[in-house]
């Protein structure tokens, strides 16, 4: 009995108290819309194909559909054996004309310059040595003492030795002087390009390394290990997350309320008990026909104007496609504009 009375108190309070809160959110609601320009769209995600730079066989893949990553992230190598090889050829190189040019900068070594001293004075040795034969078998031939052959030997050994001498002194000059600056700078030149070659082969080593380029879900896994990879053929491919924006129409007669910078609220059938924060990124400078997938409750042959809503989507609640409610408030103060300026659509 007790409990009856106590059912009969309290049942009437809670369909009162129903009541007052269904009319409370419904004067919410038709207050937010009368203060508000409401239009509809889609979310809107890019989506970006990723491929190695390089071609080779795949030797492991490390993302998986439906994974999140992050900009830098490493997710695909391939064999690198080729590349290895082509790099150590390159730093061979490298080395093996790094000292030739050395030895051109360097020029001749002491040693070398004091052997061709020497050599100097051995062939002027010999030049004095056959300049006293010469003149003792030419005293000779006169007093016909000696055949005129010996004097014709002694005179070519004499011009022989004058001859070596002119070599020696000429080669004791070159070791003095050193290499010629045209050899250097040819030697410098081929050691440059092969150190461009070898950074190219070091590209070419990093490029067996496939990395995402920003925040973003893998959608498809395209190749698997083992396939052949190419810079033609994407291996994943991947929607971005950040950033989010609603691709939305406005009439013309609704235009000049919009401006770039302006807040708006973002709604969706998914979750309609939370509110995304937005603002306006684009306008579009022409007007086009409303799309057939833009669900509105006007007519859609009349002309509109695309504006983008960048959206803030710390959950990754909103999905590419779903179609979402823009709320424009029109009682925004002066300075509430977040943007900056229009941004290119």
């Amino acid at each position: 009995m007790k409990k009856t009375k106590v059912l009969r108190v309290v049942f009437p309070v809670l369909i009162i108290f129903g009541v007052v809160a269904l009319t409370y959110l419904l004067y919410e609601k038709n207050e937010k819309e009368a203060h508000s320009l409401i239009f509809y769209g889609n979310i809107d995600i890019r989506q970006v194909r990723l491929a190695f730079n390089a071609s080779g066989r795949i030797n492991e893949l490390l993302a998986q559909e439906g994974d999140e990553v992050k900009p830098g992230q490493l997710i695909g190598r391939l064999d690198p054996v080729r590349y290895e090889a082509a790099l150590a050829q390159a730093r061979a190189q490298v080395a093996a004309q790094g000292e030739i040019l050395a030895r051109l900068v360097a020029g001749s070594r002491p040693e070398e310059i004091a052997e061709a001293k020497a050599r100097v004075k051995a062939a002027e040795a010999t030049l004095i040595d056959a300049g006293l034969s010469y003149d003792r078998i030419k005293r000779l031939a006169l007093t016909k003492s000696t055949p005129q052959q010996n004097l014709d030997n002694a005179e070519a050994a004499l011009k022989l030795a004058r001859a070596r001498l002119d070599e020696a002194r000429q080669v004791l000059i070159l070791a003095e002087k050193g290499p010629r600056d045209e050899d250097i700078r040819a030697a410098r030149a081929q050691l440059e390009a092969y150190e461009a070659a070898l950074k190219l082969r070091e590209q070419e080593l990093a490029d067996t390394s496939l990395y995402a380029s920003d925040s973003g879900i893998i959608q498809d896994r395209i190749l698997e290990p083992g396939d052949m990879a190419s810079p033609q053929m994407p291996v994943y491919t991947v929607a971005l997350t950040d950033p989010v924006w609603v691709r939305a129409y406005v009439p013309e007669a609704d235009l000049g309320k919009i401006i770039p910078g302006m807040k708006a609220e973002v709604k969706s059938d998914s979750f309609p008990e939370i509110s995304y924060q937005g603002w306006v990124g684009y306008i579009s400078p022409t007007a086009e026909f409303t799309p057939k997938q833009i669900e509105t409750p006007d007519l859609r042959t009349r002309l509109v104007y695309q504006v983008r809503v960048f959206v803030s989507n710390p959950q990754n609640q909103l999905r590419l496609g779903m179609p979402v409610t823009v709320y424009f408030p029109l009682n925004q103060p002066a300075g509430s504009q977040t943007g900056t300026g229009q941004e290119g659509g």
